[in-house]
């Protein structure tokens, strides 16, 4: 019995980054269909965890990867600007500003008074209070 399942599962895609977002996407529908007891956010959800489980055991492996790809290639920046945010938010040793003329984004230590700035990009120097 167990090798059969094994074998079942042989040449699986599995699961990858774009799977576990349509996992909490599923959670979000179900939960607010728990909430509003509406048969179109069940629905919708349904739909999530039935395409997930194909993704999971589609074996077009090139198919997927691209799919995925082309999740990550939204998904990454969104990520990535969330968690400068919050490092931002959260740096109780530095502030950031960004140059008045090229717009790069520049890390200066806290608590040194007024400070003058120079650009590691472009060299613009401007003074800010840290």
């Amino acid at each position: 019995m167990m090798r059969r399942i094994r074998e079942f599962f042989m040449n699986r895609y599995g699961t990858d980054q774009l799977n576990r977002a349509l996992m909490v996407v599923y959670a979000l529908f179900f939960f607010v269909y728990l909430i509003t007891k509406n048969n179109v956010f069940l629905f919708i959800a349904l739909a999530v965890a039935l395409y997930q489980v194909f993704r999971t055991l589609s074996r077009n492996f090139t198919q997927r990867a691209k799919e995925n790809q082309f999740f990550l290639k939204y998904w990454n920046p969104l990520k990535g600007k969330y968690f400068s945010v919050k490092k931002k938010a959260t740096d109780k040793t530095h502030r950031y500003y960004k140059c008045p003329k090229c717009k790069t984004e520049v890390r200066v230590p806290k608590n040194k008074g007024k400070i003058r700035i120079t650009c590691p990009k472009c060299s613009e120097q401007f003074i800010k209070k840290t």
